[in-house]
């Protein structure tokens, strides 16, 4: 039976040779001395987590990905203390058999919305905006934008209906994967509807949120979102190899990425559909190496005020067994970070505090072939039983479809 590609859509540049000439933007925060070590006391030692543990692992991920058909995966486990584990397993290309290589990017989906928000949480502590300003103060033409403030679209409860379960948005994306959106442009599918609940009622997971969030960025900043990120956040955090693209572009070495969601339901390439349809909610990239470093920043706060991280860490019920949602981030079983899934690949960067471990997965396919399941909340839960069995990934957020 064909499934309608209602849910995800989705949950959702190339490198330049010169350097982008500095911006008139307000400095980059002060980052703390564990950002820029890349070494610090709490990195792994050299070797692996110890062949049991590794053994298992290995059977654990293939029988994933046979069972879920992932054509490759790259997972990194690090442990401080214990060790780390990181392969890289099947292929990159289905039709040449290429295997998957661990200095991959791929695509990162929503796990965007935690670069959004840090963005956006940092203007918070420069006292530049409030959380618990309206919408309206910054962006007009939304509905009930008086009542819907920055805390509500950051937290996922703002009612605004999401402009990925527009019929008409579905049918144009797909039928052009490549066109160019703006931001106003997505938003206006999202727009014909009316509010689904009050403000503060629920959650309910809406790319319409993080696009408004990235125009507030924009109109307080002066400047693009992408510029603001890549100054603010990227650059005192040292990933160098994540980039918010303006297109398609797409840096290599990266695998294909393949997907279910499509006008007929039958698997299709989607490796260069241009992600602005998702931009501020999920058009990133990044590479295992620097999701390891940004799992620990995004969750510990280091480029926040630690009263601005408490409250983005202050989660409430989604409505998904074991998983809460604070301000563009979620907590699944105690590990911290976010999911990330766009047509063609999925992605989980994850942090447990409790035994500052750092769980990185990515993956190029978000077909759905076992129960409905996102294949990296299979992959995650089955690596987490090994490892932390005491906090097992309990799931994501992303609606079903």
């Amino acid at each position: 039976m064909r499934r309608t590609p209602t849910r995800r859509l989705f949950a959702a540049t190339l490198f330049v040779a010169s350097v982008l000439a500095p911006l008139a933007v307000a400095p980059a925060p002060a980052v703390h001395a564990a950002v820029a070590d890349r070494h610090g006391s709490d990195e792994c030692p050299p070797g692996g987590l110890g062949p049991e543990i590794e053994a298992r692992l290995d059977k654990a991920i293939e029988e994933v990905r046979k069972q879920a058909q992932i054509p490759g995966v790259v997972a990194g486990v690090w442990m401080p203390g214990k060790g780390s584990y990181v392969r890289a397993t099947g292929v990159a290309n289905t039709a040449t058999g290429e295997p998957m290589r661990k200095d991959s990017l791929v695509r990162i989906g929503s796990e965007t919305k935690t670069f959004t928000v840090t963005a956006l949480l940092q203007l918070v502590d420069d006292g530049r905006i409030g959380l618990d300003d309206p919408i309206a103060k910054y962006v007009k033409g939304v509905r009930n934008g008086r009542n819907i403030t920055l805390r509500h679209l950051a937290e996922m409860r703002s009612g605004l209906f999401p402009y990925t379960s527009d019929p008409d948005f579905i049918h144009d994306l797909l039928s052009d994967p490549q066109r160019s959106f703006t931001p106003e442009e997505s938003l206006a599918y999202g727009m014909k509807h009316k509010n689904t609940f009050k403000p503060g009622a629920k959650f309910e997971y809406s790319n319409s949120n993080l696009v408004l969030l990235g125009l507030v960025i924009e109109k307080v900043t002066g400047h693009r979102l992408e510029d603001v990120i890549h100054h603010r956040v990227l650059r005192p955090s040292h990933l160098r190899r994540t980039l918010f693209p303006s297109g398609p572009e797409f840096p290599q070495p990266h695998p294909r990425g393949y997907t279910d969601q499509t006008l007929n339901g039958t698997i299709a390439d989607a490796t260069d559909w241009n992600p602005s349809w998702a931009w501020a909610a999920g058009a990133m990239i990044s590479d295992l190496d620097d999701l390891h470093r940004w799992a620990k920043i995004l969750a510990t706060g280091e480029l926040l005020s630690p009263e601005t991280q408490a409250q983005r860490l202050k989660t409430l019920p989604t409505g998904f067994p074991g998983t809460t949602y604070g301000l563009g981030i979620l907590d699944t079983d105690g590990w911290i970070g976010h999911n990330g899934s766009i047509p063609g690949y999925e992605t989980v960067t994850v942090y447990l505090p409790s035994q500052k471990a750092t769980l990185v997965l990515m993956l190029n396919t978000d077909a759905r072939h076992v129960d409905d399941q996102e294949p990296s909340t299979l992959l995650a839960r089955a690596v987490t039983q090994i490892i932390t069995p005491d906090n097992v990934y309990a799931g994501s957020v992303t609606p079903s479809r």
